[in-house]
């Protein structure tokens, strides 16, 4: 039997905490039909999820994804639409009227691992799998689709549901989604987006308001000297050594040049030379590094910063240097005031101990152009238990959750969506 880990009445919470709150938090009705909802739905939800997980697709190439999520939307007789290629948007109203539309987000591209876990759910497609959650969220948004659905006569509005592909490459799912009107007609109140967290316990989730994630851009560096034999260096201009010294010399533009309270990363993460050998020096080094930060300003000025600098020491050193900067995703900026709203929210829902505060991270998220549209809130699901033997990373090939985390994120995105257009 799966533990039901959606939620904690605040009856069920110590007497110490229930003596400290000023108002007491009271389980309604509403909260009651949603708990169970979401309970009854946790085997369709690990269903959906298995399904997803065994079926992998790479960014932008989902087109089995997109005609599952839509076939379970048929059967939910809930409306959608096909955008951006192999996304979906579909639209919940609700029967007491007219009112605000809230928008919630799932994402639904694999990337390019090959599984090493041995799971009756494997992924079945070579060197693909879902090994960043994503399989856990669309099935949780189908979930909460299905909850919703079926309390839809006691909200006014309509909740709008983003199945969103392409999130792991550039230029990022969300600007095609975006760029085909996923946030118009009418433009949503609020957006919320949830990701697997496995530091975190299945039956939590984590919350950050304001900045969160940082800034993703990818560099591509080549530099050219002009090969030689190895051991007549002087014959030869070595764009090794010069690659050499812009590593060290870009990572003072960190340490030397930016504001030491701003959090920056520049990490190259790999190098080839363009032939060689022990004793052969090439003529040209290629370079493919990350730069991450929290402000926009300053991400704009290490751009231009970073192409003088490059260009200027290997010109220095008898070389050339050409710098393509692959302008990735925005910082995410939870906004404040629903932010916090949604964190009271969740221990509302689940329990006072079951949401927690997270810290900043230096990853990226395309959800985070989202949250330079409209106010948003992308927040944590736990998925850890002590049954997975250890943690499980994201973008690793072991990779995994445990699914009693399927009931907590379509109970908390369904009571966030319903909350947020009731008012109570």
């Amino acid at each position: 039997m799966r533990r039901r880990l959606c939620c904690a009445s605040p009856a069920t919470q110590p007497a110490n905490l229930r003596i400290k709150k000023k108002s007491p938090l009271k389980t309604t009705d509403l909260q009651q039909k949603i708990t169970a909802a979401a309970a009854k739905g946790l085997d369709r939800s690990v269903a959906n999820r298995r399904h997803l997980h065994a079926h992998p697709e790479l960014s932008f190439a989902e087109h089995d994804t997109q005609r599952f999520i839509a076939g379970q939307l048929d059967v939910l007789k809930i409306p959608y639409r096909e955008v951006a290629g192999t996304g979906l948007v579909a639209e919940i109203r609700g029967e007491k009227g007219s009112g605000p539309t809230i928008a919630l987000r799932a994402d639904i591209d694999a990337l390019p691992i090959t599984e090493a876990n041995k799971t009756d759910y494997v992924s079945l497609n070579p060197g693909v799998m879902h090994a960043c959650g994503h399989d856990v969220h669309t099935s949780s948004l189908l979930g909460t689709a299905a909850i919703l659905r079926g309390v839809s006569r006691e909200f006014s509005g309509s909740v709008r549901l983003l199945f969103q592909p392409g999130e792991e490459k550039l230029p990022g799912g969300a600007t095609l989604m975006i760029r085909d009107g996923a946030l118009q007609n009418p433009v949503p109140a609020a957006i919320f987006g949830q990701h697997v967290h496995p530091p975190l316990a299945a039956g939590k989730v984590g919350f950050r308001p304001g900045i969160y994630m940082a800034s993703t851009d990818e560099l591509y560096l080549t530099v050219r000297g002009r090969g030689g034999h190895g051991a007549m260096p002087h014959q030869a201009v070595d764009p090794i050594v010069i690659s050499a010294h812009i590593i060290t010399a870009v990572q003072q533009l960190i340490s030397r040049n930016t504001d030491p309270t701003l959090p920056v990363v520049l990490t190259f993460g790999r190098i080839e030379s363009e032939g060689g050998a022990t004793n052969v020096i090439p003529n040209g080094v290629k370079l493919m590094g990350t730069l991450r930060t929290l402000d926009e300003a300053w991400r704009k000025a290490l751009h231009l910063r970073l192409d003088k600098l490059v260009a200027g020491i290997a010109a220095a050193m008898g070389g050339s240097a050409e710098l393509r900067i692959g302008h990735g995703y925005p910082f995410l900026k939870n906004d404040e005031q629903l932010t916090r709203w949604a964190w009271d929210e969740a221990r509302r829902f689940l329990g006072e101990d079951r949401a927690v505060e997270l810290p900043i991270r230096m990853t990226g998220e395309d959800f985070a152009f989202y949250t330079h549209h409209l106010p948003a809130c992308f927040y944590r699901l736990g998925v850890n238990s002590p049954a997975l033997g250890h943690e499980r990373p994201v973008h690793t090939d072991t990779f995994d959750v445990d699914e009693a985390c399927l009931e907590t994120g379509s109970g908390l995105m369904a009571w966030l969506a319903v909350r947020r257009l009731t008012g109570q």
